[in-house]
């Protein structure tokens, strides 16, 4: 279905425009108009559905929207035509490489897939994760925590009622279920555990493994919420890069190596390196960065005097990373860490990393009057992003920094609020960080005293 956003009498062509079907079942299922839309009947199994949440929101005045169906074949890669697309069902589902190919350049392009198991089916929620790690192999799926924007970009929904039926599943929090693939901080594709669209056709049941009505349509309204935000972000972004995957070139400079990690270890695809671009173009210090990708059991570590690592949800080392870590610190490497977008999940298990690596030590604010923030940018005060100022009070922060020392030198430095999309020239609208300028000069800070140690 494709919807266009209506609001005070003017019709916006952001966010929230298609429906789609699409995805051959695996067993052939008989239904009177499979020529147009495929053999699988449960792609319309709660028919009003999307028209109820959309009238819902009609009724509390919070936007006027239309809808179409669509096949996958009929779905323009730009999604100016169809900014949003939604896919249910109950059975196993696949597309084809063709298909996949147009859905990942259409949520390259900045659309957004909506993956709702019908009843909360398993084999539908498997074929989805199954279909998303073929279009996207380079970006693991992930699950959002409750700190996740998508929660709160209108309601705040830490947690939600379920059914019964959820229970006897074996599920036994009350925390929304959404996994999703995010590119340079933006979900492109979210999977809903248990069943939304029930929920919106008000139409559950004790045996649906579901949200229950009210919780459904507040997470429709935040869905709905975030994509236009981020959609108009996406549209405005200065930096309009593509997501690719970069060859790595070989250097014999002095390498800042990221750390590749089982996760997302990339939020950002060009800003560390846009940063070391600025760093090496404006500072004039006689030393040139380059860039290496490498998992912490590479035996080309030590070839890395510095390490950066940065994600957005929770990680976990395994012992072997853990043992070459500690042993890269101890013989006077430095690792920077950045918690993109200024998230929970990652600065909890940073800390918690750190105290594994580390143990006894733990992160501890770097004092004012370091060197850190006086070279070669001096810094007592940096611009933060409108989501950092809403919570802090003000426009402006002393910049936060922790840091790790062994013997009388900094072996970690760390920031838990967001950089990385600054280094970019385009922070998320939802992150806890520095503005654009705040965060390359800060950056550069972290960069010069990674050199003069």
């Amino acid at each position: 279905m494709s919807l266009n956003h209506t609001r005070c009498g003017r019709l916006w062509a952001i966010a929230l425009a298609a429906i789609a079907l699409g995805g051959q079942p695996e067993s052939t299922l008989a239904q009177s108009g499979a020529e147009q839309f495929g053999s699988d009947v449960y792609w319309n199994a709660t028919p009003n559905d999307m028209n109820n949440l959309l009238r819902g929101l009609s009724e509390r005045d919070l936007g006027e929207y239309r809808m179409d169906i669509r096949t996958v074949g009929a779905i323009d890669p730009n999604p100016e035509q169809n900014p949003i697309l939604f896919r249910t069902g109950h059975y196993r589902f696949f597309f084809t490489p063709e298909e996949r190919e147009r859905l990942r350049e259409y949520m390259l392009n900045g659309g957004m897939m909506i993956f709702n198991t019908g009843l909360g089916s398993m084999p539908f929620y498997r074929s989805a994760v199954h279909e998303l790690e073929q279009i996207f192999p380079e970006q693991p799926l992930q699950r959002l925590s409750s700190d996740h924007p998508i929660f709160h970009s209108f309601y705040d929904i830490d947690q939600v009622e379920y059914t019964p039926a959820v229970r006897a599943a074996g599920f036994r929090g009350n925390e929304p279920w959404f996994d999703a693939i995010e590119i340079n901080c933006r979900v492109v594709a979210l999977v809903s555990r248990w069943g939304l669209a029930v929920g919106w056709q008000g139409a559950v049941e004790d045996e649906h493994q579901a949200y229950q009505p009210e919780s459904a349509f507040r997470l429709g309204v935040n869905i709905l919420t975030y994509a236009t935000s981020m959609r108009a972000w996406a549209q405005n972004a200065a930096h309009a890069m593509r997501f690719v995957e970069r060859e790595e070139a070989a250097t014999d400079r002095f390498n800042l190596g990221q750390v590749m990690y089982d996760g997302v270890w990339r939020t950002r695809h060009a800003g560390i390196s846009l940063l070391l671009q600025s760093f090496n173009q404006r500072t004039g210090v006689p030393v040139r960065f380059g860039l290496r990708e490498l998992r912490l059991t590479d035996g080309r570590l030590f070839d890395s005097p510095v390490l950066y690592i940065s994600g957005h949800e929770h990680f976990e080392l395994n012992d072997a990373e853990q043992m070459a870590l500690r042993t890269y610190l101890q013989s006077g490497g430095l690792l920077i860490g950045e918690s993109c977008c200024g998230r929970r999940g990652f600065d909890a298990a940073f800390r918690r990393m750190i105290e594994q690596v580390l143990p006894g030590q733990s992160l501890r604010a770097v004092p004012s009057d370091s060197p850190l923030f006086r070279h070669p940018n001096d810094i007592r005060q940096l611009a933060v992003t409108p989501a950092m100022m809403e919570e802090s009070g003000s426009a402006t922060i002393s910049p936060r920094i922790e840091g790790v020392q062994l013997d009388g030198a900094y072996a970690v430095l760390y920031s838990p609020l967001g950089m990385a999309g600054g280094w970019e020239l385009s922070p998320s609208p939802y992150a806890h960080g520095y503005d654009p300028v705040g965060s390359t000069r800060l950056g550069e800070n972290l960069l010069f005293y990674s050199i003069t140690q």
